[in-house]
């Protein structure tokens, strides 16, 4: 199998935390690393990394900056795949990958219990593949269940 680049995004926190547990899955491809938090830079080992602002659905303005920060590494970078655990900018990423015709996964965060996340639900219009960390929440159609990144 040949190396695939692989844009690997998640908010700070806890999205963070739940994509650093899925690295494991990718050690013999290229990661680029998208987050929110410049500290966790040197979680990486001096790998790719990229930070961005960091917004939420209420601020609008930096929203859209925000957007336009990932579709510029997305369109810069050109991953053949992009990872996200969520919220804003994995649904940016997910947005741009499939503007460019590119493989995309988004893992609902396992903190969303009783239904999929808002930016779960619009990045499942957009990704390749939309998986949910609880059984109850999986449809077995579009949205699946594969397991849990945190027990």
């Amino acid at each position: 199998m040949s190396k695939l680049k692989v844009l690997a995004i998640a908010s700070s926190g806890g999205h963070w935390t739940q994509l650093m547990r899925l690295i494991p899955a990718f050690k013999e491809h290229h990661i680029i690393y998208v987050t929110t938090n410049n500290g966790y830079r040197k979680q990486v080992n001096g790998s790719e990394f990229y930070p961005v602002s960091d917004a939420t659905r209420w601020q609008k303005l930096k929203l859209i900056k925000m957007g336009f920060e990932v579709g510029k590494i997305v369109l810069n970078k050109k991953p053949d795949v992009v990872v996200s655990t969520g919220a804003a900018p994995g649904l940016m990423a997910i947005i741009w990958a499939w503007l460019m015709g590119k493989q995309s996964v988004w893992i609902d965060s396992i903190a969303n219990v009783d239904r999929i996340s808002m930016s779960g639900r619009i990045a499942k219009k957009f990704c390749t593949f939309h998986l949910t960390q609880w059984e109850h929440l999986a449809d077995n159609k579009s949205t699946l269940f594969k397991g849990t990144v945190i027990k």
